[in-house]
């Protein structure tokens, strides 16, 4: 199998290159009845969208989706619902030095290794122009999951850099900070502070990392599987298969490790739990509690600074990439990891009806106070 499905039950199929034509993707397992348009998918296609600000890539795609089918008189139809995006500011000339050239920290070189071929136009397959359908997908995620339970997914920029968000401890995310600037940062007043960082590192020629965090609130407890569909389990590789991501994790995740089992147990009350380092997940099944998942994302390898690499003929060279690029590439990566969380619940949920849907709630239910 090729792996451009992603997805049980709620199965996204994408396909498209970066200068291709366009860029689509399938939808299959689309419950019917969820009313849909094409302008619902431009909100959260602009906000993943490149070129709306200065700070990312000034790449400018219109990113208007067509819905060629599975959708009649505005509703999901139940049969596959497929989406296109035409590419219309793709500017391939750009990679002509370097179409035999395999860029450091790229997929260049295991492409080739891989296929025999590789489309080295911004990156091909391997561009994450491709995340864009993901996006697209999610918008009917997104709104069945908020229609059937009333579930949210949010995402922020947890970190840029070794920039913070200089809140408060135990303080919560405003999330009308969050959409109000295009860092997708939760404390207004250091924006500033991350203006003046990414403006020296495009003066340096060079790029850095970033943390993304995502809250899902209001999942039911009970979805996801015991043992290898474990709920956590599916999070990690839907989020490692977005471009960059070096890292992901759930809850307290790494730093459990310097924590003790009494605190890092989450005590139970019938009103709420007294904490949440689980990330709202116990056994690989959902708690009831917000899921809390974070994604490390590695600095952009497409950089004016010259580095030493291996062209197809074998021989060693410098090469230095241009073209329109972003200097770190957390800052539009929010909308891409709610995305991919969103995508997982749905599945889940599905997967669950299926399964576990004569189940019911079962007694006693513990409430959704978290401190």
């Amino acid at each position: 199998m090729s792996s451009n499905t992603f997805g049980k039950l709620f199965a996204v199929t994408t396909f498209g290159e970066s200068h291709g034509p366009a860029i689509g993707c399938v939808i299959d397992g689309c419950p019917p009845g969820i009313t849909i348009a094409p302008e619902d998918f431009a909100h959260d296609l602009s906000r993943r969208a490149t070129g709306k600000s200065r700070w990312t890539s000034q790449r400018r795609e219109a990113d208007v989706v067509e819905i060629l089918s599975g959708v009649y008189q505005g509703k999901t139809t139940g049969t596959p619902v497929a989406l296109l995006i035409r590419n219309t500011d793709a500017r391939s000339r750009d990679y002509a030095d370097i179409a035999e050239t395999f860029r450091p920290g790229h997929a260049d070189y295991t492409y080739w290794q891989k296929y025999g071929i590789r489309d080295p136009r911004g990156g091909g397959r391997a561009s994450a122009r491709e995340t864009t359908m993901r996006v697209a997908a999610a918008v009917i995620a997104k709104r069945w999951l908020k229609e059937k339970f009333g579930i949210g997914v949010r995402g922020w920029l947890a970190q840029m850099d070794d920039i913070a968000p200089d809140l408060p401890a135990g303080a919560g995310i405003d999330f009308d900070v969050v959409e109000s600037n295009p860092f997708f940062w939760p404390v207004a007043a250091q924006v500033p502070e991350l203006e003046g960082r990414v403006n020296a590192l495009r003066k340096a020629g060079d790029s850095c990392g970033a943390r993304v965090d995502v809250v899902a609130t209001g999942v039911p407890p009970g979805w996801g599987e015991p043992v290898y569909g474990k709920l956590d389990a599916e999070f990690a590789s839907a989020l490692m298969s977005i471009n960059a991501v070096k890292g992901v994790e759930i809850g307290a995740g790494f730093a459990s490790v310097s924590q003790k089992g009494s605190e890092h147990r989450d005590e139970m009350r019938l009103d709420g739990f007294a904490s949440n380092h689980a990330g709202g997940i116990l056994g690989g099944i959902s708690s009831g509690q917000d899921i809390l998942v974070s994604i490390a994302l590695k600095p952009t390898s497409s950089i004016m600074l010259p580095g030493r690499s291996v062209n197809t003929a074998g021989d060693e060279v410098e090469v230095r990439t241009k073209g329109r690029h972003d200097p770190c590439v957390g800052i539009r990566a929010t909308p891409i990891a709610e995305a991919m969380v969103a995508l997982v619940l749905m599945d889940q949920a599905l997967r669950h009806r299926a399964q576990c849907g004569d189940v019911g709630e079962v007694k006693p239910r513990i409430g959704r106070r978290q401190s």
